[in-house]
């Protein structure tokens, strides 16, 4: 039953170059969920909070399964994401008896008091997560594909769940994709927040930062004082997406 209709203050939502898809409206945050096994893609990552930052929501990252071998190489593949701004918390959610041990309380204080949007790949332990954030949520636990190393879809639709009275986290479908074709060449590179010392600096004004020459984004990379992996996902998103 519709008791109110509230005014939209943000709308969060993904797209293909035909058409869009709404993922959450009204939220405070989003939390991007990569884990040490399966491997976490970086550029799905770097989308996510591309749309989010271009709808003006506030993001960070939760590294899972902490506990397992690869963590160090996991944690080197998200400094990327670190250097740029973003806050990176580690949690061990735990897939069979729904507890969160390690980083609770620190990853509980970013939650409290907000509405948040939980997006990760499948198999990233969204499912898990949730379980141990909401002890009755009773969300269906995926198995990982050991042949791919993937994880099957288990969560089809969208569904909140309350963490407590002042706070809830809405569990999204895993996505193995996210479009960007209604961002702008200024939301990209808005998105990177560490190009903006440089913007404005660049020889031609409508400069694309891909193979202009005088371009400060490309020299400061080729220096290391911008992520070159960071540069080159960019790189490659500009260019998908035409802009």
């Amino acid at each position: 039953m519709i008791e109110k209709v509230l005014p939209r203050r943000n709308y969060l939502e993904r797209s293909d170059a035909y058409k869009q898809k709404g993922i959450a409206a009204n939220v405070d945050q989003v939390l991007v969920l990569a884990a040490v096994e399966p491997r976490a893609s970086e550029e799905f990552i770097t989308r996510v909070l591309l749309i989010a930052h271009a709808a003006g929501v506030p993001a960070l990252i939760a590294l899972n399964k902490t506990d397992i071998p690869g963590t160090d190489g996991a944690r080197t593949r998200l400094r990327m994401f670190s250097s740029a701004g973003y806050e990176i918390i580690e949690v061990k959610a735990k897939p069979r008896d729904g507890t969160l041990p390690s980083a609770q309380e620190a990853l509980l204080a970013r939650l409290s008091g907000k509405s948040t949007v939980l997006v990760g790949q499948s198999g990233m332990g969204k499912s898990s997560l949730i379980n141990a954030l909401v002890p009755d949520a009773a969300a269906v636990i995926g198995e990982l594909s050991a042949a791919l190393k993937a994880g099957k879809h288990t969560t089809t639709f969208s569904r909140l769940y309350r963490i407590d009275g002042n706070s809830t986290i809405i569990d999204c479908p895993g996505m193995q994709e996210v479009g960007i074709h209604h961002l702008s060449h200024r939301d990209l590179e808005a998105g990177f927040h560490e190009f903006a010392p440089y913007l404005g600096g660049c020889r031609f004004a409508n400069c694309r930062h891909l193979h202009e020459p005088d371009c400060p984004i490309r020299t400061h990379a080729q220096s290391g004082q911008i992520n070159s992996e960071r540069l080159a996902l960019f790189q490659k998103l500009v260019t998908e997406t035409g802009t």
